[in-house]
């Protein structure tokens, strides 16, 4: 064999060297790059969020209780560990508890006069964002044998109406649409919340009352609800706030959040709540 036959043969054995130690270093390098993507993507610390445990007080007024009892839940459901407890009732009753030192975590209202009661004693630790809005309608007997028709009608001294405590949003906000329609209404009975307002009308107690079109819808067929143009002058703005003394403030403001979530703002539109 030939001296140049032998140098090509040693040429073509480095040269094939070469580029085998070139391909096993590029996979080398391709390998260690997925097992860092792999290693990036299963990471749990990457995306890891905060686990949500222990339970939390909504002080809420009564015209949410569908509505939260709804989103509590969904709440629950998604941060197992968790649990939200309510105390509903007439806002200003509420506030006043909350003023007190009641132990609550969450303070959602039924107006910024009501939630004005809080927050003027410094007892937020954030500040309150409207959440939704709720309008006025009148509950009749079903099938509304007494025709109302009208605010005006409610006047009628052979009916029996029963209003929310002026001192109640509901109440506040039926009294300025009839001071602004300049009627005079005699209730038989002004109640603490509109639950209990609308509950005499559903027990037959009452031929008719002032509540809210969400509290008309969670009724359904024991109420007829009858609209009137006026409550759209006397519409009423939902604040929420974190409370300044809340116990679990972590998991009270991811419930805050998921009320102002595209979520909970559907169960809340859904009810008949307006938007903010």
């Amino acid at each position: 064999m030939t001296r140049s036959v032998r140098r090509t043969r040693r040429t073509l054995q480095v040269a094939g060297a070469s580029v085998a130690a070139l391909l096993a270093l590029s996979a080398c390098s391709s390998s260690s790059d997925d097992d860092s993507s792999a290693t990036t993507k299963s990471d749990p610390s990457a995306a890891a969020t905060p686990k949500l445990s222990g339970s939390i007080t909504v002080f809420a007024a009564a015209s949410l209780q569908e509505s939260f009892t709804t989103l509590k839940a969904d709440f629950e459901k998604a941060h197992p560990g968790t649990k939200v407890n309510f105390s509903f009732g007439g806002s200003d009753t509420l506030a006043a508890q909350i003023t007190s030192g009641a132990p609550a975590d969450v303070f959602a209202a039924a107006s910024a006069k009501t939630m004005a009661i809080v927050t003027d004693r410094k007892d937020t630790a954030t500040t309150p964002a409207t959440f939704v809005r709720n309008q006025l309608e009148i509950a009749t007997l079903p099938g509304n044998p007494d025709k109302i028709s009208s605010l005006k009608d409610l006047t009628k001294s052979s009916l029996k109406v029963v209003l929310c405590d002026k001192t109640v949003p509901c109440g506040a906000a039926a009294q300025k649409a009839l001071d602004a329609s300049k009627l005079k209404l005699t209730p038989v009975s002004y109640e603490e919340d509109v639950k209990s307002a609308l509950n005499k009308v559903v027990l037959k107690e009452a031929d008719a009352a002032v509540v809210y079109k969400t509290d008309v819808k969670a009724a359904g067929s024991k109420v007829e609800g009858v609209e009137f143009p006026e409550s759209a002058n006397a519409i009423n703005d939902y604040p929420i706030a974190l409370l300044k003394n809340a116990p679990n403030p972590t998991v009270a403001k991811a419930f805050i959040a998921l009320v102002q979530s595209a979520e909970g703002q559907k169960v809340l539109n859904d009810a008949g709540f307006l938007k903010p």
